[in-house]
This record gives C-alpha cells, structure tokens and sequence, in this order.
C-alpha cells in the first residue's frame, strides 16, 4: 500500500534540521569550529578562569600566590588609597565622558550640515582618531607640560594674564648686605626707614640682577636732582668687574625699570608711581609733610608662571580633554551617517508648518537619532572603563602627581609591573564585571536593530 503525503507538506526524506545546511553533518562541522574553539579557550577562558581564581590569593616572593586571600584583593579596590583614587577617577570618566563625546559629536554633526567646507571641517575633526594614542598623548604632554619648557597651554593662558597685569616683578632682587636704610622682605616690600619730604632724594640700592642678561629695557641708573616733589631711583648697585660705592649710583650700574613704588603717610598709601628705564621716579603731586616711601611685595613675587595642568587638581579634567579630542570627531562621523538617513521630507515639512530650527532640531531631528546616539554613547562608555594609554602617557610627565590621574587600567598595570598580582587579578575581573552589562546591552541592541 503507498503511502500518500499530505498536500503542501515536504516529503520524509525532504525534512531536515532546521537551520542545517543540506548535506551538512554535525562532525563535520565540529571539526571546523574546533581550531576557533581552541584558540578562544587557550587565549580568553583559561586566562579569565586562572585570573579569577588568581584574585582570591595573596602574594608571596616574586608574585608566586600563597596564601587564600578571600575578598581581600576586592576589598583593597575600595580601601587601598591609590586604588581607591583610580576607582574615582573611573566614576569621573564614565559619568563625564560618553555624555561629552556624544553632545560634541552631535553638535559637529549638525554644524558640518550646515556650513560651507563641511567635507574638509569633517577631515580635520577626524583626523586625531587617525594618529595613534602613543602619539596624541605626546603631544598633548607637550602642550601640558610645564617645566623645564613651558608648553602651549601655559603659554596661552600666561600671555592672557600678561594682557592685563603688565606689572613687572623681579623675585631675583633683594637689598645688598651692605645696604642701609631698608626694611622688610620680599613679601612685604621694601620701605625706607627714614622718611623723606619734599625735595628729598629717595634711593633703593639693591642687587640679583643677571648682569649677562639684563631685563629687557633697563637703561644705566641715574640719580634723579632733588625738587618738584619726592623723588628716587632703585637700581642694581652692581655693575660687572665690581667696584664703586655701596648704596650710590655708579656709572655703568642699571636702573630697575617699571616696577611699582609707593608713598605712605599714617600707615595710608597716598601716592603710587612706577619707575622709568633708568630706575627713577617722581611724586610732584605730593603735599608738604614727611612720608615713607615703599617698593611692594609685588614687585618680588615671581612672574605668574601658568597653571599646573598635570598638577593633582587638573590632570584628570586634563587627560579627558584630550580624549575629547581624539573621540570628538568619531562621534561626529557616526552622528553625520545616521543625519544622512533622516527623512528630509519629514524635516521640511515641519519648517514649512512654522517650526523652528530649535525645534526641528529638539523635536525630529534628536528623536529620530536616538538609535545612534545610544550606539555613540554605550561605545563611548564601554571604552572609557577600558582606557589605559592616553592616560598612562600623558602622567608621565606629572611626576609624583601622576598617581591623581589613575585609572583602573594603569592601576592593574602598576601593580601586574610591581609583581603584585592578586590586587591586579582582582581588578581586571571589576573591569570585566563593568563592562560585561554594556557589552550586552549593545548587542542586543544590534539584534533589535537587524530583526
């Protein structure tokens, strides 16, 4: 008797596994998956099997493990102060950061949409990505660095300082030890302790200039004549070879120019001047009666020499803006692919209803890119509980600062160099913990966008 299939259903010998291939056997394709799976066994699962378990010992000579530990080496994370300082750190970049990258990248997006050049202002943004981390940490230790060149950034903000405070200072300067008739210190200033009247002659002997390079502009000191008023010189009572008179102007001895002097009367500050190239000053203007006459501590302090950058307070902030700067044009690029996908229908219509750009940007334009900040953000995210060389090139030139700008990575880094493997084990398995959720979330993420 023949036996009669179903209508519309496959025949026996028709049926197959579903999701196999015809022909397909299962041995044959263990056999081609079995190198993969070996090779991912020997370089991830059995170093994150042994990292695990390497976590839960102390250290013994060389970094050999000793002794079951427990939850010691995590506990130490959260208790040890330089851990503890690269675990802050980590909060600072991951709550910081991903939201930065993401904004600026949006912004440059939207701005290369909307000006002349937008192809090359796109090149320019990009091209740090195309350096190496190794590089772009270099160069922005140079800009950073301080001693013993001043980098680019000091150099900006000292130049800015100097636009409005021109007042000169020479911290070098002090009263010679055969100098009579001063008082104070550099901190202070310096008054003359006898005061002067009208038509009085006020002279500030002092020494430190470097005479092989004179200040810029400082002109042979000349005793100004008594009358019309106080007045005075402060020069360097030096002059190269030696000899002359201590505490009188010698030829060949220079003035102090344009630092500030000061008359007093009663503890009261009644008169200021600066003094010219060759030292001298005058205070016509001053009524009859005595004063004592003063140069400020100011006029000792040292020049404003910048901001520490790679100091404690600021290395981190530092660092990040120079990943900012590094990630902002990566951003950008992925933000511009997702505008170039916008329906632009869509776009104009809400112009031509009388929406502004404001609003077209707030309420279409953001929401439809919602997918595409979310992927720029969990990739931004995922990296920086990850990052490790720009951080760890640029506190190379923080000195004993260096230890503010940790981050995990260079943490585990630091101590894996210094054979003290438990406390890395441990922190290489947080550092897996924390970006295991991300990971998943932005596969997922892939799967719903592909379905």
């Amino acid at each position: 008797m023949a036996v009669v299939e179903a209508p519309g259903r496959p025949a026996a010998s028709d049926r197959r596994r579903p999701g196999r291939s015809p022909g397909e056997r299962g041995w044959i394709a263990a056999i081609f998956l079995l190198p993969a799976v070996v090779f991912l066994g020997a370089l991830v699962l059995y170093p994150l099997i042994y990292t695990v378990i390497r976590s839960f010992f102390n250290d013994g000579p060389s970094g050999r493990a000793t002794t079951f530990a427990g939850l010691k080496n995590y506990i130490g994370i959260f208790t040890a102060q330089d851990s503890l300082q690269a675990f802050e750190n980590n909060i600072i970049w991951v709550i910081v950061v991903p939201a930065v990258v993401t904004i600026l990248g949006l912004f440059f997006a939207v701005l290369t949409e909307r000006i002349h050049w937008g192809a090359a202002f796109k090149i320019i943004l990009f091209m740090p990505m195309a350096i190496s981390f190794l590089a772009s940490g270099v160069t922005w230790t140079l800009i950073y660095v301080d001693t013993p060149s001043r980098g680019l950034a000091n150099s900006v903000v000292i130049g800015v300082h100097d636009m409005f405070g021109s007042q000169r200072s020479f911290p070098e300067l002090h009263p010679g030890n055969s100098a009579k008739g001063l008082t104070g210190n550099p901190k202070q200033g310096f008054t003359l302790t006898t005061p002067v009247t009208s038509s009085d002659v006020a002279l500030f002997p002092l020494t430190g200039f470097n005479l092989t390079s004179p200040p810029p502009g400082a002109e042979p000191a000349v005793k100004p004549a008594p009358g019309n008023g106080i007045s005075g010189v402060v020069w360097n009572d030096f002059k190269l070879g030696g000899g002359g008179t201590s505490g009188a102007v010698d030829q060949g001895e220079l003035g102090v120019p344009g630092i500030k002097v000061e008359a007093l009367q009663n503890g009261k500050v009644v008169a200021t001047g600066t003094t010219e190239a060759n030292g001298t000053f005058r205070f016509a203007d001053l009524g009859n009666g005595s004063y004592q006459i003063r140069l400020p501590g100011q006029d000792f302090t040292a020049a404003y020499q910048g901001i520490s950058w790679l100091g404690k307070d600021l290395i981190t902030p530092s660092i990040i803006v120079a990943y900012l700067w590094i990630y902002a044009g990566f951003a950008m690029v992925l933000l511009s692919a997702g505008m170039s996908t916008l329906p632009r229908d869509v776009l104009e219509a809400a112009r031509i209803d009388g929406a502004s750009e404001w609003q077209v940007f707030r309420r279409i334009t953001v929401p439809l890119l919602s997918p595409v900040l979310l992927v720029v953000f969990v990739t931004m995210l995922i990296n920086v509980l990850k990052i490790f060389d720009i951080v760890f090139i640029i506190q190379q030139a923080a000195g004993g600062d260096a230890r503010y700008g940790n981050v995990l990575a260079v943490q585990l880094y630091t101590d894996y160099g210094n054979q003290r493997f438990g406390p890395a084990s441990a922190i290489g398995i947080v550092l897996v913990l924390l970006v295991i959720p991300a990971m998943i979330f932005q596969i997922r993420r892939f799967r719903k966008d592909e379905s």
